[in-house]
């Protein structure tokens, strides 16, 4: 039962001795903002196996930062750096597929990340911390870390979002258009690592693909066209990151679970109206929406 009102919770936002609500509220709607955009890309090239890793992937940088007491969103993002470019690197073979090696890299970071929390003081509490989030543990200096990646990262999609565009249409035609395949898999790689990074100290480890996937997912019923797309999973992520943290904290629920459980309700009822819409017209018109570069003709010679 709801014993908190909004109205209340409103309040509670503004109440000095309660500053740290607000902090989470911050950084739940900017984690949503930069997973809203990246998590587009992520549904269109069916990379949702990447979010999982690179959320693992994170696990021991987290744990780094944590026992010599330093900026966990720093520890993750070097670990997820260091990761995501090893996968980018080891994709580019032939011989394996990428869901294995992002499979086996996503295991050994979290294994690794396993072994040095449970050398830590304060295990049981910070492993439960990582894993499920905290509202607490949100710093004036984490909003601005993740305030300044949410813009690097939209700056990102803003200046190479028509080559990410064509990479997620088709590789081998980005290729024979002489696109850098490679260095734009490593950009989306990393914009992805910045993303859940900056989401787990609220929604936590085990979650935070929700928050990259269902936005996305749920625009993707919506609409056809990848901007409108980028939009609308924006605003659906951070709607459901306010309404969840609403429920959390008015019903004393963990928030990360209530975030995701008011995604997934958004989710299935974009589902229950899709058909009405007539929205939704195949991955490659999704795609052939959105503006990708044309290959240079070749002059003739005289």
């Amino acid at each position: 039962m709801i014993e908190i009102s909004f109205l209340d919770f409103l309040r509670d936002l503004a109440n000095p001795h309660l500053d740290f609500l607000a902090r989470a509220v911050g950084i739940s709607v900017l984690a949503a903002i930069v997973c809203g955009v990246i998590g587009c890309y992520v549904v269109l090239r069916g990379m949702a196996f990447i979010g999982d890793a690179v959320s693992h992937a994170v696990f021991p940088g987290l744990a780094i930062a944590f026992a010599l007491q330093s900026s966990v969103l720093v520890g993750g993002a070097v670990a997820g750096v260091v990761v995501a470019l090893l996968i980018a690197a080891f994709s580019q073979r032939r011989h394996v597929r990428t869901d294995s090696i992002i499979g086996i890299f996503f295991a050994a970071a979290f294994a690794l990340g396993m072994v040095i929390i449970s050398r830590t003081d304060g295990y049981s509490a910070s492993l439960t911390s990582f894993l499920f989030g905290s509202l607490t543990g949100v710093s004036r200096t984490d909003i601005i870390v993740a305030a300044s990646v949410c813009a690097l990262v939209i700056a990102i999609v803003i200046a190479f979002g028509p080559q990410l565009n064509t990479t997620c249409l088709d590789r081998e035609t980005a290729r024979a258009m002489g696109l850098p395949v490679f260095a734009l898999d490593i950009i989306l790689y990393l914009c992805v690592t910045a993303a859940v990074v900056i989401s787990v100290s609220t929604i936590g480890n085990i979650l935070v693909l929700a928050l990259l996937i269902t936005p996305a997912a749920t625009a993707r019923l919506l609409t056809a066209n990848l901007t409108t797309m980028m939009w609308l999973s924006a605003l659906i992520g951070a709607l459901a990151s306010f309404l969840g943290l609403y429920l959390g904290w008015a019903i004393d629920l963990p928030a990360g679970a209530t975030i995701v459980l008011t995604l997934t309700v958004i989710f299935l009822s974009a589902w229950a109206i899709h058909p009405l819409l007539g929205a939704r017209k195949g991955t490659s018109a999704t795609l052939s929406d959105a503006p990708h570069p044309t290959p240079r003709k070749e002059s003739a010679s005289s």
